[in-house]
C-alpha cells in the first residue's frame, strides 16, 4: 500500500522558484509514514483552531480541510494595513489510502499539527475464477 497525495507531487520542487504566492500553493505541509501497523499522517495547520479543521474519509481518499472565516467585527473596523499576510479562506489536501476501516481512524490536533492514525487493512489478494454461463 502506498499513500499518495493528490495533485501536489511537484509543489515542494517549485516552492523556492515560484514563491509562496503561486496559485496552486498548498500551505498544508505534511509527513506521511508507516509505524506500528498504522499509516500516520502529520499535517502542519498553523493558525487554525480544532473546530476549523475537518477530516473526511470517502471512496478511498482521506481529505483534510481547514477554513478560516473573516470575523464580522474585523470587516467593520476601520484599519489601515501596512502589511497584511494572514489569509482567510479554505485549504484542502487529499491522500489516496485505498481500503480503510473508517471506524478505527483517529485524529488529534496539538500546537498546529494534526496527527492522523490509519490502521492498515489486510489486502484481499485472493483470486476467484468467475464461471461464465
Amino acid at each position: 500500500m502506498k499513500i499518495v497525495p493528490r495533485n501536489y507531487f511537484l509543489d515542494d520542487v517549485f516552492d523556492d522558484f515560484m514563491g509562496p504566492e503561486k496559485p496552486h500553493h498548498n500551505p498544508m505541509k505534511c509527513d506521511v509514514y508507516e509505524k506500528d501497523g498504522k499509516y500516520n499522517i502529520e499535517v502542519d495547520i498553523p493558525g487554525y483552531n480544532k473546530d476549523e479543521v475537518k477530516v473526511e474519509a470517502k471512496d478511498g481518499y482521506l481529505t483534510v480541510s481547514a477554513e478560516k472565516k473573516i470575523e464580522k467585527n474585523e470587516e467593520k473596523e476601520d484599519k489601515k494595513y501596512f502589511y497584511h499576510e494572514r489569509r482567510y479562506g479554505k485549504v484542502e489536501r487529499s491522500f489516496y489510502i485505498g481500503d480503510m476501516d473508517t471506524d478505527k481512524i483517529s485524529a488529534k490536533m496539538e500546537n498546529g499539527i494534526l496527527k492522523i492514525d490509519i490502521p492498515k487493512v489486510e489486502e484481499n489478494n485472493s483470486k476467484k475464477l468467475i464461471e461464465i454461463e
